[in-house]
């Protein structure tokens, strides 16, 4: 057998933001007339390396502020680093924020054309897949309603349905299946275990530990912007427990 191929390859990488302040009229002056701006840095994480292979399913665990879904949204291309490089090989969907990738003005049917060339699936493609994604969404009499006037739970299950139809080969979940209910949430988690049957690779953030441990094989857990362990899934969550 040959050596394991990466799907995604995090080398370096670290993301720093700005804390602005408000200040006083005075203040603002003379801090205007030294030529900088009064902002603090916070480093939302540091120097990491982290290597994913194909087919590998990885939870990123830690608590509030700990860095993990800054660390995905590196992955994903929506941010970019202050340092190192972060490499994805294949096609790359995921859910990360309900609504993102979709225009308000737009139906729900326009949108799934849309999200998905965003994706990088040509409308032949689209077209063939449809009525699979309609299906799956299932939202019925507001597919030709614009989507501004959908709830979060109608967002999730549009945006989820066009991701999955995509064939991704790295596929990035946040947080997101807390939006749905029970039904459409159990509907999501069997169709991202077809994803791993199928060899896809998957990036999970959750606080819901039983549900990492049911997704993934490995855990990394972060802690304000450090990698604490990098682990099998059962490991990690056993120290995320232990730190409570």
């Amino acid at each position: 057998m040959g050596a394991p191929i990466s799907a995604v390859e995090i080398d370096g990488v670290s993301k720093h933001f700005s804390l602005r302040h408000t200040h006083s009229l005075k203040e603002s002056v003379v801090w205007t007339l030294q030529g900088r701006a009064r902002r603090d840095e916070f480093t939302a994480l540091h120097p990491l390396d982290l290597t994913i292979t194909q087919g590998e399913a990885v939870g990123l665990l830690g608590r509030n502020g700990s860095g993990k879904s800054t660390l995905l949204k590196l992955v994903a291309g929506v941010m970019t680093p202050d340092s190192g490089e972060v490499r994805v090989r294949g096609r790359l969907a995921g859910l990360l924020e309900v609504g993102a990738g979709f225009h308000p003005d737009l139906t729900g049917r326009e949108n799934v054309y849309l999200n998905a060339s965003i994706l990088g699936v040509e409308r032949a493609q689209i077209e063939e897949r449809f009525d699979d994604i309609v299906a799956f969404a299932d939202i019925g009499q507001f597919l030709d309603t614009q989507v501004r006037f959908y709830s979060s739970g109608m967002f999730l299950r549009l945006a989820f349905a066009v991701a999955v139809h995509t064939e991704p080969d790295v596929f990035l979940v946040d947080e997101i299946l807390a939006v749905g209910d029970e039904a459409f949430r159990a509907k999501c988690l069997e169709r991202i275990e077809l994803l791993r049957a199928e060899g896809r690779t998957l990036v999970v953030v959750s606080h819901d530990l039983p549900l990492v441990e049911r997704l993934c094989d490995r855990g990394v857990v972060l802690d304000r912007g450090h990698m604490m362990v990098d682990a099998s899934v059962g490991e990690a969550v056993a120290a995320m427990r232990v730190a409570g």
